[in-house]
């Protein structure tokens, strides 16, 4: 269990320090701002959505390691997928790093990552702030988008 742990520690250290998809995306048509008042982070969501997929998206913003790779991971899970599935993943990905056990969940790829979140409930808004702010970008929702 140690080496998975280390495993995942590599994996949202490597998302933090090089972040995909870490730019403003000029041809996007919905975008959010996030904000996280426990932590400070900030974040700043862009899709391109076409005919109800996601075809591109991207993030830019200000946070800790857990934030930063929580959107970078969140970028490369999501394109491609359809608004559907995306508001599955959402859901699942919340209730992994906000359950009291920890649940294997391989069908979230690279986001199981960030289960160990779950121990550390200060941490759980970290980890979902990106995902907050892409239910609002989603919705094209003007104010910002909190973890609260």
């Amino acid at each position: 269990m140690n080496d998975l742990r280390e495993l995942y520690q590599e994996v949202i250290f490597d998302h933090y320090r090089k972040p995909r998809n870490c730019h403003v995306l000029d041809c996007a048509n919905h975008q959010a701002d996030g904000y996280n008042p426990l932590c400070g982070d900030q974040v700043t969501v862009y899709l391109k959505v076409e005919n109800g997929v996601i075809e591109d998206l991207s993030f830019k913003g200000t946070g800790c390691a857990i934030s930063t790779a929580s959107a970078s991971l969140m970028t490369e899970a999501l394109k491609g997928k359809k608004i559907a599935e995306v508001e599955h993943l959402f859901n699942d990905f919340h209730q992994m790093v906000t359950a009291s056990e920890s649940v294997p969940r391989p069908d979230l790829g690279k986001l199981e990552a960030l289960a160990g979140v779950h121990e550390f409930p200060a941490r759980v808004k970290c980890a979902t702030l990106a995902w907050h702010t892409l239910q609002a970008a989603l919705k094209n929702q003007a104010i910002p988008a909190k973890t609260e």
